[in-house]
């Protein structure tokens, strides 16, 4: 007698998260709504699709019908926009847990495919040189740093993965330009890497985590006159462009506070499409409300990111360019 009162209910559960999605959501929710619950608004959402549905669209079986593209860009916006867990993202649209998994994966797969290269990139370079000129520091093309995101203990090689905080992290390092848009990232690096051991790419301002280099300036540290001051002034300014970045990322895709219950060869796609959907919801001047700034503060609190560990010395001229700067200033 208890077993069709079971199958009944879980029936009944699928069905009213199914009419939650196409009823509820894709009918009667206004702009507001879909910016609270998925980070953008419907108008954008539909354009993703449309520009992923390519590559994400699958044909029925006589078995089941597939589901569409906007359900599972929807799945995959959801767990990538909040800290829910792959079971309770199911309950919410009516699939299984594990096509969570699935969906997640092939959508941030898809998204860097056809999106991150053209997204993520450097753009006019000379209106980037005028922006952070305008904001005190000439002949400056990016503003560079690194975060780390917090994931479950690896399952090989872990102790990699344990960051100067104590938990398990992946690096993301990322350059920006003026308006805070990631250029050019880099993801993947265990934790307990160095933040100056990637290469960058162009002229860009650094921390002291950086090595001093011509093409790339870093603050004066030691004793430091008014003119030393008045440079670490200018560039912390600028750099404060990349700060803002990663808070407005995180602030929009909380997953990746979420310590990711993924593969950590899976992890950088998720971080790579995340970033890419950074670049395309600031490009669509999507808000970013105050609620989710205060989010990412209580959880920088959780996941305290490491001190970056100075790089002393320079290459040959690299000290000779910074002073002329700061004459400059």
């Amino acid at each position: 007698m208890g077993i069709p009162g079971t199958m009944e209910c879980r029936f009944w559960a699928r069905e009213t998260s199914t009419e939650w999605w196409d009823h509820i959501v894709m009918e009667v929710w206004d702009d507001e709504q879909w910016l609270q619950n998925f980070r953008m608004r419907k108008a954008t959402f539909m354009g993703l699709c449309e520009e992923l549905a390519p590559t994400l669209r699958r044909k029925d079986t006589r078995l089941r019908a597939a589901l569409p593209v906007e359900k599972r860009v929807a799945i995959a916006i959801w767990k990538l926009g909040t800290p829910d867990s792959y079971q309770s993202v199911a309950n919410q649209f009516g699939v299984g847990k594990s096509t969570v998994g699935i969906v997640l994966m092939q959508v941030c797969r898809a998204i860097n495919c056809i999106l991150l290269r053209r997204t993520v990139t450097l753009g006019n370079v000379q209106d980037i040189v005028d922006g952070f000129a305008q904001m005190g520091f000439p002949n400056c093309g990016g503003a560079i740093d690194g975060t780390h995101i917090p994931i479950l203990a690896p399952l090989h090689i872990g102790s990699e993965y344990v960051n100067r905080k104590g938990y398990f992290s992946m690096v993301l390092q990322a350059l920006v330009d003026h308006h805070g848009h990631f250029i050019d990232i880099n993801t993947g690096w265990p934790g307990k890497v160095h933040d100056g051991n990637v290469e960058m790419p162009i002229v860009i301002l650094g921390d002291p985590a950086y090595p001093l280099m011509p093409w790339l300036m870093k603050p004066y540290t030691g004793s430091l006159d008014s003119s030393k001051e008045r440079f670490n002034y200018r560039l912390s300014r600028c750099r404060m462009t990349v700060e803002c970045a990663f808070g407005r990322l995180k602030g929009h895709w909380r997953s990746l506070y979420g310590k990711l219950n993924l593969a950590e060869n899976s992890i950088p796609a998720v971080i790579s499409a995340c970033c890419t959907l950074h670049n395309i919801c600031e490009g669509k001047s999507e808000s970013f409300t105050q609620v989710w700034t205060s989010e990412v503060q209580h959880l920088e609190a959780e996941f305290a990111q490491p001190e970056s560990r100075a790089i002393t010395g320079a290459q040959r001229g690299a000290a000779r360019i910074r002073d002329a700067l700061r004459e400059q200033f």
